[in-house]
C-alpha cells in the first residue's frame, strides 16, 4: 500500500476551541471517548454477525495499555475495524478530503454550530468528535486498523495536531483498530496505570463489553521477577544434581491472569423479578464502596415512552445535619455520563443514591450534558412518580417496615415536599409523625383523636418536659418535631390544607401551635366566679413586680394546684424566631425576633393565693419580690434554658430564699 499525505478541511480554528474551550472541560475524557467507540466498533461486528455478515467471537474485549517508558498510551478493540480511514463512520470528523474543499457536509456542520455553541441542540448525531479529543493530551496520534470485510488491508493513520495526516500500510492482522497515543509532556499522569485505571473505574465500569488494562512497566518488573526465581531454581537444581541428590522438578512460575476491570451486566440491565434482596445490597456496595446498607430501592424498568432503567436506593442518614446530595449517577448506554443531573433527577431525590441509565437522553456532542428537551422533564416527572408510588406501597403493605424507616426518611420526603408541591400531593397520606407516645402516626389519624383542628407539636422532648407531662397526665397526645426542616413543612400543610378553607372559620382551619403555646386548654379546670375575685390583685402583682420580664401576663385555673405558674410563647414569635436562626446560620444578620414569653398563673396554687395574702403586708415585701421572681424563673426554666445573667439572678435568689427559710425556723 502507497503512502498518502493530505490534511483534514476542518481548521483548527474552527475545529479545535469547540473541543478544548467547550466539548471536553475534563481532559480524562478522551479515555471514555476512546473506550466507548472501541465497545461501538464491537457492538457493531455482534449486529453484522447475528444476520450472518461477520463471523461471531468469542473473546471481544477492549484493552487499554499503559507504556510509561515509550510514553504510549494504547486503546485496542476486535469490532469492525475500518475500510480505510477516509470513509470511516468510526472516526467520523476525520475525512481525507482535498484541500479547498469548504462544502464537506462535516465542515458545514462545524461552521454552523461554532457560531452558536449555546444554540446547539441538534448537533449530537451529526458528526463525532470523540476521537479528537485524544488531541488534548497527545503530541502524536496513531490509528492501526482492518476491516473485517474479506479483502481488506490493514492501514495506519498518523497525526501530530489531528490537522495534518499520513496514510499508510498498516500492521494488523485481524479485524479491530488500535489507536496509539504518545502522551505530551504536560499530561504525565496518564501514563501511570492507577490514573489510568481510576478513569476507567469512573466512566466505562458498566460498559458491555469487557475492558482489560494492561501495564508495560509492572509486565517487566514482574517478568524480571520470574526469571529470577527460574534462575534461583534452576541454580538449586544444577547443584543438588552436582551434590548426586534427586532434585525437585523446577516450578515454572507462570505470568498472572489478567482480569476484567469492569462489570459487564449491571444489576440494572436485568428485571426486577430476578434480582434478589442480596443482590441490592451487594450491587449498592460495588458502586457506591461502602459497608452500609440501604433501607430500600426503586428498581426503574421503563420502554415506554422512553427507555429508562436504573436503580435509586435510600440511604440511612446519621443524622439531619447529613442534608447533603447523595449520588445519583447518570448512564447512556452503560456509559457514565455525570453525577446528579438535575435536569433528570430532582432536587430532593439527590438525597438519595443510584444508578440511571437511559439511552433516549438527548446529550450534547461531548456526551457530558443535557440538551434542553421535553423528554428530559417527562422522565424527571416519571422518576418522581416511581418515588411516590414506592413509598405508598411500603406504607399500605409493609406499615410495620415503614415506620421503622421513617426516622432515616423523613428528611428527604419532607424536602421533597417543600421542593414539589405536586410531590407533596402523591405522598401527603402516607407522611409520618412520631407522636410522645412513641407511636407514628399520619396526619389524619392524629386529627381523629382531637375535637379541633389544632395540631400539637414539640421541638425539644427533654426542654419541653413539663409541657409533655401536662400533655400525658391530661390523656392528650402531641406530635414530635424537631429538625431543621420541620418550621418550613409546617408552613406548607396549614398552607396546602387550608387554601380552599374559610379563614374567618376558625374551626375549620388547620395550624400547628407548639406545646407550650397553647398550653391552658390542657391546664384549665372550671372556674367559679369567686375563685376569680383576686384575679386582678395577681395580675398587678407579678407585673409589678416582674415588669416587662415577660410580654403578657395571665391568671387562669390550672388542673394541677401543685402548678404556680407556665410559661406561654406565642407561635408566631416562635416561627419568626426560626426564621432569624435560620437566616443567622446563613451568614445574614439584621432579623432581630425573639420568642414572646408570656406568664400564665395558677389561681387555685397555694402558694400564688398566699402571695396574695401577704401582698400588703410592708415587713413581707421583700419575701413576696423574691417568690414572685423565683415563680417565673422556674416557670422560664421549664420551658427553656435561662441566659447567663438570669441563671446567676435565679441561684443568688434561691439562696436567699433558703437562708429566710433557716431564719424562720429559728
Amino acid at each position: 500500500m502507497t503512502t498518502e499525505k493530505g490534511k483534514v478541511s476542518i481548521h483548527s480554528e474552527n475545529i479545535f476551541p469547540i473541543i478544548k474551550k467547550w466539548l471536553y472541560s475534563d481532559k480524562d475524557i478522551f479515555v471514555r471517548e476512546l473506550v466507548s467507540n472501541g465497545c461501538d466498533a464491537i457492538a457493531k461486528h455482534k449486529r453484522l454477525a447475528s444476520i450472518g455478515e461477520a463471523s461471531l467471537r468469542d473473546d471481544y474485549r477492549v484493552i487499554v495499555r499503559v507504556d510509561r517508558e515509550n510514553r504510549s498510551l494504547t486503546f485496542t478493540d476486535n469490532g469492525i475495524g475500518m475500510d480505510g480511514v477516509a470513509n470511516s463512520v468510526w472516526i467520523m470528523a476525520v475525512r481525507a478530503v482535498p484541500d479547498g474543499d469548504e462544502y464537506d457536509k462535516d465542515i458545514a456542520l462545524v461552521n454552523k454550530y461554532k457560531d452558536h455553541m449555546d444554540e446547539s441542540n441538534d448537533i449530537i448525531g451529526h458528526f463525532g468528535l470523540g476521537f479528537y479529543s485524544a488531541f488534548m493530551v497527545s503530541d502524536k496520534v496513531e490509528i492501526d486498523t482492518l476491516s473485517y470485510k474479506d479483502g481488506s488491508q490493514p492501514v495506519r493513520w498518523v497525526s501530530e495536531d489531528g490537522m495534518e495526516f499520513e496514510i499508510g500500510q498498516g500492521d494488523r492482522k485481524e479485524h479491530g483498530t488500535s489507536i496509539i497515543l504518545t502522551i505530551s509532556e504536560d499530561n504525565d499522569d496518564f501514563l501511570y496505570a492507577y490514573k489510568i485505571r481510576e478513569i476507567l473505574n469512573k466512566y466505562c465500569y458498566f460498559l458491555p463489553t469487557e475492558i482489560y488494562l494492561e501495564d508495560a512497566a509492572e509486565e517487566k518488573r514482574q517478568a524480571e521477577e520470574r526469571a529470577k526465581k527460574a534462575q534461583e531454581s534452576q541454580e538449586k537444581y544444577d547443584e543438588a544434581i552436582k551434590n548426586g541428590q534427586t532434585p525437585d522438578p523446577i516450578e515454572v512460575d507462570l505470568p498472572e491472569e489478567n482480569k476484567a476491570i469492569n462489570n459487564t451486566q449491571p444489576l440494572w440491565i436485568k428485571s426486577p423479578k430476578d434480582c434478589t434482596e442480596d443482590d441490592y445490597k451487594a450491587f449498592y456496595k460495588e458502586v457506591f464502596q461502602t459497608n452500609d446498607e440501604p433501607l430500600f430501592w426503586i428498581h426503574l424498568n421503563v420502554d415506554f415512552p422512553f427507555n429508562l432503567k436504573g436503580i435509586l436506593y435510600f440511604p440511612k442518614l446519621k443524622n439531619e445535619f447529613e442534608l447533603v446530595e447523595g449520588q445519583v449517577k447518570l448512564y447512556n448506554n452503560q456509559v457514565f455520563v455525570a453525577d446528579n443531573i438535575k435536569e433528570v433527577i430532582p432536587e430532593f431525590l439527590l438525597l438519595l443514591k443510584g444508578v440511571i441509565d437511559c439511552p433516549d437522553l438527548p446529550l450534547n456532542v461531548s456526551r457530558s450534558f443535557l440538551q434542553n428537551d421535553r423528554d428530559v422533564s417527562k422522565i424527571s416527572k416519571h422518576i418522581v412518580k416511581k418515588v411516590a408510588d414506592k413509598l405508598k406501597s411500603l406504607y399500605n403493605t409493609e406499615r410495620e417496615s415503614y415506620e421503622k424507616f421513617w426516622d432515616d426518611i423523613q428528611v428527604f420526603i419532607k424536602f421533597g415536599c417543600l421542593k414539589d408541591d405536586k410531590f407533596y400531593d402523591k405522598i401527603k397520606d402516607v407522611i409520618l409523625y412520631k407522636t410522645i407516645d412513641g407511636r407514628h402516626i399520619n396526619l389524619k389519624e392524629y386529627l381523629a383523636d382531637n375535637q379541633d383542628k389544632t395540631i400539637y407539636y414539640v421541638t425539644d422532648e427533654n426542654q419541653q418536659a413539663q409541657y409533655i407531662k401536662q400533655f400525658k397526665d391530661n390523656g392528650l397526645n402531641a406530635l414530635i418535631l424537631d429538625n431543621s426542616l420541620d418550621t418550613p413543612f409546617m408552613g406548607l400543610i396549614e398552607y396546602e390544607e387550608n387554601m380552599d378553607k374559610n379563614p374567618e372559620n376558625q374551626e375549620e382551619i388547620l395550624k400547628f401551635a407548639r406545646i407550650d403555646s397553647d398550653i391552658s386548654k390542657v391546664l384549665n379546670s372550671d372556674a367559679k366566679e369567686e375563685d376569680k375575685a383576686n384575679d386582678e390583685k395577681i395580675t398587678s402583682l407579678f407585673q409589678d413586680i416582674l415588669g416587662d420580664k415577660l410580654s403578657s401576663y395571665k391568671v387562669e385555673s390550672f388542673k394541677d394546684s401543685n402548678l404556680s405558674a407556665m410559661v406561654v410563647v406565642d407561635e408566631q414569635s416562635i416561627r419568626m424566631a426560626h426564621m432569624k436562626d435560620q437566616f443567622q446560620a446563613m451568614g445574614l444578620e439584621g432579623l432581630n425576633f425573639d420568642e414572646e414569653q408570656g406568664l400564665l398563673i395558677n389561681r387555685n396554687s397555694s402558694i400564688i393565693k398566699k402571695l396574695v395574702s401577704l401582698a400588703d403586708q410592708t415587713d413581707k415585701k421583700d419575701m413576696v419580690e423574691l417568690m414572685c421572681q423565683q415563680i417565673a424563673d422556674l416557670a422560664m426554666l421549664a420551658n427553656k434554658e435561662l441566659k447567663p445573667d438570669q441563671l446567676n439572678d435565679y441561684v443568688d435568689r434561691t439562696n436567699k430564699l433558703m437562708a429566710m427559710f433557716v431564719e424562720l425556723d429559728k
